[in-house]
């Protein structure tokens, strides 16, 4: 063999490791962030309940997701249809790839919001939904109140942590999008 035949297949096999490598890293899940515990408002005795359509809260949420990523470069925006959908881009290889996923809102006991991941995609790549969830976590810098967990295929939100100015708390009642209601609770510090 000529040495132009031995460089070919000495680069092919740098690249071919190169992608699997890549391939098991992103592939690998390791243990997800445990949700935390619900803060306690103590001295918050006085409560106000609001009622919000799909559009008033996809608004409302995104204002809270843009000022706390203002600084990254990846978007992300949510909509609120049939189920939550979270738009953002993935940069492989230097392609932007739009990456939509869907989620089910199911809120906890404590008044936060669990996303449960429904379907996804991503571009017309096939990819399992924890592997996007864990290249969108370590990727995309998040606002601190919305836990990516790849592994359960989840999003948490936890509306107790939101930056909300003065004295208030939200949390969540009811989320029936089927329907178009959306329970919030305001909580105000009583002084």
């Amino acid at each position: 063999m000529n040495r132009w035949k031995v460089s070919f297949f000495l680069l092919a096999g740098v690249v071919i490791a190169a992608i699997v490598y890549l391939f098991i890293l992103i592939g690998a899940t390791a243990e997800s962030e445990p949700i935390p515990k619900a803060k306690e408002f103590a001295g918050l005795n006085n409560s106000l309940t609001v009622s919000a359509t799909k559009d008033d809260f996809e608004g409302i949420a995104n204002t809270f997701i843009h000022k706390a990523m203002k600084e990254e470069p990846l978007p992300v925006t949510m909509q609120v249809e049939d189920d939550i959908v979270l738009s953002s881009e993935l940069i492989v290889f230097s392609y932007k790839l739009p990456v939509t996923m869907h989620f089910n809102p199911i809120v906890q006991e404590d008044g936060n919001l669990l996303l449960k991941q429904s379907s996804l995609e991503v571009g017309l790549l096939n990819l399992p939904p924890s592997t996007v969830l864990k290249v969108l976590k370590d990727s995309v810098d998040l606002p601190p109140w919305m836990i990516v967990r790849p592994k359960e295929e989840e999003i948490f939100i936890d509306l107790s942590d939101l930056p909300i100015s003065g004295d208030l708390k939200v949390k969540a009642k009811q989320f029936n999008l089927e329907k178009d209601e959306i329970l919030l609770e305001i909580m105000i510090r009583e002084e």
